[in-house]
């Protein structure tokens, strides 16, 4: 889910004096996300990266390897993408309810950047290749949804009363699940405008269903 870094319509630039194995990772993200894991072959990344084969095979001993540590650091980013939108609302006001209504616009207001840093997310990406699936690449994707549901419940359960109509867990989820198929709908019609538009309707909806503030 985490914004990466992109170059435009020419493909991927390397960063001037990165690290050979950051650019590796860098040009196999964008790979991996726009054209699947199966299409993506060792070869094309490192002529992305403007590498060699003798690097990449320093760095990663195979294509599975890559991908391994591929998901590692987007699921790294994107937790820490999480905990910073946590710490940011958390700071700005005491308001339970406006804590979690501010969580949300962090990222519908950055909804147009998100789309135009990735095409996709890179949890779609793997979870959609069977032979990532069952090689076990896709547990620390599992991590990285834990952690998000732990932020948001940790939110919304400030915000809502404990025997309220509501799960906390259970919106926690849809929050999640809504930002992941704004992704496939966005990919889906070429559109990147349904990501701020869908995370808009999320914040309505979340809105409805918190406890409403007694003037």
């Amino acid at each position: 889910m985490y914004q990466t870094v992109r170059s435009g319509n020419k493909g991927f630039v390397p960063r001037n004096g990165a690290p050979t194995r950051e650019r590796i990772l860098e040009a196999a993200e964008r790979l991996v996300i726009d054209n699947g894991y199966a299409a993506t072959s060792v070869d094309r990344v490192i002529a992305e990266a403007h590498s060699s084969k003798g690097s990449f095979f320093h760095h990663f001993a195979s294509k599975d390897d890559l991908a391994r540590a591929l998901v590692n650091r987007y699921v790294a980013a994107d937790i820490a993408h999480l905990d910073a939108a946590v710490a940011e609302v958390t700071g700005a006001t005491g308001d339970p309810r406006e804590r979690v209504l501010q969580f949300l616009r962090v990222f519908e207001d950055s909804g147009d950047q998100i789309m135009a840093a990735q095409s996709s997310c890179l949890y779609v990406s793997v979870l959609t290749e069977r032979e990532l699936v069952d090689r076990g690449t896709s547990a620390e994707i599992v991590r990285a949804i834990e952690a998000w549901r732990e932020g948001l419940v940790a939110l919304l359960r400030d915000a809502m009363p404990d025997e309220g109509p509501t799960d906390p867990a259970a919106l926690a989820d849809h929050v999640f699940v809504t930002f992941e198929g704004a992704f496939i709908l966005c990919r889906a019609t070429g559109d990147p405008g349904h990501m701020r538009s869908q995370l808009r309707v999320l914040r309505q909806l979340v809105d409805s269903l918190l406890p409403q503030p007694v003037d």
